[in-house]
């Protein structure tokens, strides 16, 4: 985990990564401002008993649990936006600590966009579900860390994943090392907390989660040299 940490964090100023990174930012900007656009106007209606400090206290509340709703929509829909163009950070990355491997498996369009919509799908809902209990004060945290760092763990490890296995093996990968991958997961969460590193949090968690993955046994030996893509040392493999 730390050679992955020292690892990508000694190539944040390759200037191949940082057009992806411009690109999510800014498209998850626009998103959110929509978001709360719709949501201001929303808040702004509420009227639940007709008592005017009992209102204030609703849409306060509400406020409150949308400021870490945000938070999380910010990294989720940039790692979907990201998730497009993962395929030009993690050639970076290959190319610089990982040379000679063959080519990828092919992902169509769909796929990648099914995959991200998905993804963007059950953030919205799960963090909107637990939204009440974003206002418990000492509790906000450790839930919001803990449902998202399994959520963009998850999300980015299948970004990296399908691009050398098929989604079936990267699924039993998942099974196999989730401990592990869950605490990356919550590694890239806690990014959202830093100001302005949540802006790199799609380039640096894809070149994390790509040498996570290198470092697993399934690979490792399977990714040295000529037996790589021949005589594959694990079933998870698929070139």
């Amino acid at each position: 985990m730390l050679k992955a940490i020292g690892r990508t964090l000694s190539q944040l100023t390759d200037p191949g990564l940082f057009s992806v990174i411009i690109m999510s930012v800014v498209g998850a900007a626009i998103v959110l401002i929509a978001v709360w656009a719709g949501m201001g106007v929303l808040i702004g209606k509420i009227s639940i008993s007709g008592v005017g400090w009992l209102d204030w206290l609703a849409r306060f509340a509400i406020g409150v649990g949308m400021i870490f709703v945000t938070i999380a929509l910010f990294s989720a829909i940039a790692a979907a936006i990201a998730g497009l163009f993962v395929g030009r950070v993690a050639n970076e990355v290959e190319r610089r600590f990982y040379p000679g491997l063959p080519p990828t498996r092919t992902q169509s369009v769909p796929e990648q966009i099914g995959s991200a919509f998905s993804f963007l799908v059950a953030v919205l809902v799960l963090n909107i579900l637990f939204l009440p209990l974003y206002v418990l004060w000492g509790a906000n945290i450790p839930i919001f860390l803990g449902l998202n760092g399994y959520l963009l763990g998850r999300q980015y490890f299948e970004l990296v994943a399908l691009r050398r296995v098929d989604r079936h093996s990267a699924r039993r990968l998942w099974r196999t090392h989730r401990p592990k991958l869950m605490t990356g997961g919550l590694l890239i969460a806690g990014f959202s907390f830093i100001p302005f590193a949540d802006l790199l949090t799609p380039v640096l968690a894809t070149a994390f989660m790509l040498h996570i993955l290198q470092s697993f046994p399934e690979f490792k030996g399977s990714c040295e040299g000529e037996h790589f893509g021949v005589t594959p040392s694990s079933p998870f493999h698929r070139p």
